[in-house]
């Protein structure tokens, strides 16, 4: 393509002022915010700084040193490379409804409570909501106590990208437990048709049933202890102790 021709005339005009290690790379790209606006930009790179670069916006080539200047101005006097441009600019444009189909798809966030340590606080207690693998990025987390939203002791995390335009947040409740008080953590988000609440104490079905089961054991093992305990009482109180010499 005409970028790769544009680098290296800027590297080559360069690279004959000294020996040494060099590096330099071409960067295409399509910016958009909506599907009716639409950048196109070419940049090239020269040891991390930026020397040139074309913009759709603009029309043309813009040099930021003076080699590249001259070569900038070159090529907006050249129409075979104008029109190129033009039709890069098109291609950006094609692909933005397929773009912005991808990205309206949003991904239900996984949320979890948990107690974490209160290192630090002056609090004796600390929740840690966190919220994974979601999107959009827009997101809300809040804490409420009795039905009531919580705002003071409450520190909360940007929304952290994962790399794979998912998106993960986190946010701690310091808090000193009072007996038959109820911690909510309430989640917002566009993939929910209602909010996430997740309670603190609560247990799902399983972990009751778990628990059940080990009382019950637990219950069964007493009564076996005291009937043993019982009828050894019964048989030792029955029987006479004979000295022996």
């Amino acid at each position: 393509m005409h970028i790769h021709r544009f680098f290296v005339l800027l590297s080559l005009s360069m690279i004959v002022s000294r020996a040494g290690a060099y590096f330099g790379f071409g960067l295409l790209r399509c910016q958009f915010t909506s599907p009716d606006d639409a950048v196109y930009l070419e940049q090239v790179y020269f040891n991390k700084l930026l020397i040139g670069q074309y913009n759709s916006t603009l029309g043309k080539y813009i040099g930021y040193t003076e080699k590249a200047k001259e070569i900038a101005d070159d090529l907006n006097k050249n129409p075979a490379f104008l029109k190129q441009e033009k039709k890069n600019e098109e291609k950006c444009r094609t692909h933005i409804p397929w773009a912005f189909h991808a990205l309206s798809k949003s991904v239900e966030p996984s949320v979890k409570l948990r107690s974490v340590k209160a290192e630090g606080s002056k609090h004796p207690g600390m929740l840690l909501c966190s919220a994974y693998g979601f999107f959009p990025k827009q997101i809300r987390v809040k804490w409420l106590r009795d039905g009531k939203e919580v705002t003071s002791d409450v520190t909360s995390t940007d929304e952290l990208s994962n790399g794979n335009w998912l998106y993960q947040v986190h946010s701690y409740l310091e808090y000193t437990p009072t007996p038959g008080e109820r911690i909510i953590c309430m989640v917002e988000h566009s993939s929910l048709m209602k909010p996430k609440f997740l309670e603190w104490g609560t247990r799902t079905d399983s972990e009751r049933n778990k628990i059940a089961v080990g009382a019950a054991g637990l219950l069964l093992g007493l009564v076996v202890f005291v009937a043993g305990l019982i009828y050894y009482k019964k048989n030792s109180h029955g029987r006479m102790l004979v000295p022996t010499s």
